[in-house]
């Protein structure tokens, strides 16, 4: 199999099947969550302004008082990897054509300049942050393989397809391909790893809100 062959296969056959592992992935566990037992709260409500469900998205959405200075690796590479990911994936005109061809939507991109600025500063970010967790001995402590694997999954595609923008150690063809093969491993992996955040952050958020503000207590 040439270059050429490798991107055709990873543009078409393989893409067809991580977006269908995804999704079939993703649905089976929503259905799994959404349809988990839960005993019925009897106690009689104590409802106080400041605990609700959307009160806590909002609240656990922003740094604790004080945190971004005992912690600031934590907090401040994490919000800025994850704001330029979104950019990355979103924003990014490429990216946006390939949306539009698979589900046909679309909107205006940013500058590539801009895109590729915050691409270097994500995996600037990135790197801080792992090595943040490997230095810190009760981070590392706590770390498992999948927080390994799931950085690696999620780093791969940023680094591949700044490495093809900028046309970077392989010819163009070949890592074009390898940038799209490392989308495809990510998205067979991200409905079964903690990657699976990604859908059910605010959903985990605003159910904690609703059940502890029931009880009268804000968290």
């Amino acid at each position: 199999m040439n270059e050429m062959q490798f991107l055709t296969w990873v543009r078409g056959p393989g893409l067809d099947i991580a977006i269908g592992i995804f999704l079939l992935g993703v649905l089976w566990r929503l259905i799994e969550i959404y349809t988990l037992g839960r005993k019925q709260d009897v106690a009689p409500g104590r409802q106080r302004d400041g605990a609700s469900g959307l009160h806590t998205v909002f609240r656990r959405s922003v740094p604790p008082p004080g945190m971004v200075r005992k912690s600031p690796v934590t907090y401040i590479g994490g919000y800025v990897f994850h704001i330029g990911l979104a950019i990355i994936v979103f924003l990014f005109a490429p990216h946006i054509a390939l949306i539009r061809d698979l589900t046909g939507l679309s909107w205006p991109g940013l500058p590539s300049q801009f895109v590729d600025l915050v691409t270097v500063v994500t995996m600037a970010a990135m790197v801080v942050v792992l090595f943040d967790r490997i230095n810190k001995p009760a981070k590392r402590y706590l770390s498992t393989f999948q927080d390994w694997f799931t950085w690696t999954l999620t780093f791969l595609p940023v680094l591949t397809g700044w490495m093809a923008v900028q046309h970077l150690l392989l010819p163009y063809t070949t890592m074009l391909a390898l940038h799209i093969l490392s989308v495809e491993l990510l998205l067979i992996f991200l409905p079964f790893t903690k990657l699976f955040h990604t859908f059910t952050v605010f959903g985990s958020r605003w159910y904690l809100g609703k059940i502890n503000g029931h009880r009268g207590v804000p968290v």
